[in-house]
């Protein structure tokens, strides 16, 4: 089994302070590895329902805020839906994902998984007045 870290960072400079998650398999496709970080994320504001989602991608009846994204009104937030706005996503170009020092660019893409492999999350920022 192998804790892979997840680490948010923008096109901007940015970077969250990563976090772990268990996983036994030692390969993965990155449909599956999306899947896994948006269900631990939902399962963790479900838990606590906090105010802000700090989550991969902005669920649906939400605003951008500082921190996160703010529910217009409180609720659980569905782990398939926003599964499927995260996958969306990474179809769009919203964002790309690095395995190690590698991009992988396509969602059945398998990576493999070893101790200590850190995934990055780069979040692409729009130009301003481009």
């Amino acid at each position: 089994m192998a804790i892979v870290t997840f680490v948010d960072e923008t096109t901007a400079g940015e970077r969250g302070a990563g976090w772990g998650l268990d996983i036994a398999e030692e390969r993965l496709t990155v449909r599956e590895l999306i899947r896994r970080r948006v269900f631990q994320e939902v399962a963790e504001y479900n838990a606590r329902t906090p105010g802000v989602f700090q989550g991969l991608v902005q669920p649906e009846d939400a605003e951008r805020v500082l921190n996160g994204y703010a529910l217009r009104t409180p609720r659980r937030i569905d782990p398939e839906a926003q599964t499927e706005l995260a996958l969306k996503a990474f179809a769009g170009n919203g964002f790309l994902v690095l395995v190690g020092d590698r991009q992988v660019t396509e969602l059945d893409d398998e990576v493999e998984l070893g101790f200590g492999t850190e995934v990055t999350f780069l979040k692409l920022v729009p130009l301003v007045g481009g």
